[in-house]
C-alpha cells in the first residue's frame, strides 16, 4: 500500500500562491480582431461607411473610472429618415461591447450620453444603424493615464 505524504510547507505555499494568480489576475485585453468581429456582428456583416457620428471623448483622459462619453448622428429623426441603434465599441477593454442605445422617430433627436470606464489607451467607435439599413461611424483614439478597469474579471 501506498501512504500519502503530508503536504509540506512549500507544497501548501505553492498551492496558495497558484490559487491567488487564478483569482487574483489582472483583466487582459483581447485582441483588436476582436473589436472588428463585435462591429460586424452589430452590423450583421454589413458594410460600414465613416460619417454622420459625431463621437464626443476628451482625447486625454486622466482617470478611466468614470470618463463622460456622447454620441449623435446626423438624421432629421423623421418616420421615413432616422436612427434606429447607436452602439459604442472599445480596442481594449475586456469587454469590446460598451453601450448600445435603440432609438426611433419619436426620439426627436439621435443624440445619447453616458459615462464609461477605460482600461487604458485605446480606440472607441461609434456605429449607428438608419432606418435605410445602413451603417455610418466614427473612431476616436482617446489616451488614459490611470486605467480604470485593472480588477480581475
Amino acid at each position: 500500500m501506498t501512504s500519502i505524504a503530508e503536504p509540506t510547507r512549500r507544497h501548501v505555499l505553492i498551492a496558495g500562491v497558484a490559487l491567488w494568480a487564478v483569482a487574483v489576475r489582472p483583466a487582459t485585453a483581447a485582441p483588436a480582431d476582436d473589436l472588428q468581429a463585435a462591429v460586424r456582428a452589430f452590423t450583421n456583416g454589413a458594410p460600414v461607411r465613416d460619417g454622420k457620428v459625431h463621437l464626443d471623448i476628451a482625447p486625454l483622459v486622466e482617470n478611466g473610472n468614470a470618463v463622460p462619453l456622447s454620441v449623435s448622428v446626423d438624421s432629421p429623426m423623421t418616420a421615413a429618415d432616422h436612427v434606429k441603434a447607436i452602439a459604442v465599441f472599445n480596442e481594449r477593454n475586456p469587454q469590446r461591447d460598451v453601450a448600445v442605445f435603440h432609438l426611433g422617430p419619436r426620439s426627436g433627436r439621435a443624440a445619447v450620453s453616458t459615462r464609461i470606464r477605460l482600461a487604458t489607451s485605446q480606440k472607441l467607435i461609434a456605429v449607428a444603424r438608419l432606418s435605410d439599413g445602413s451603417h455610418w461611424s466614427s473612431t476616436v483614439d482617446v489616451v488614459v493615464t490611470l486605467a480604470g478597469c485593472i480588477e480581475g474579471s
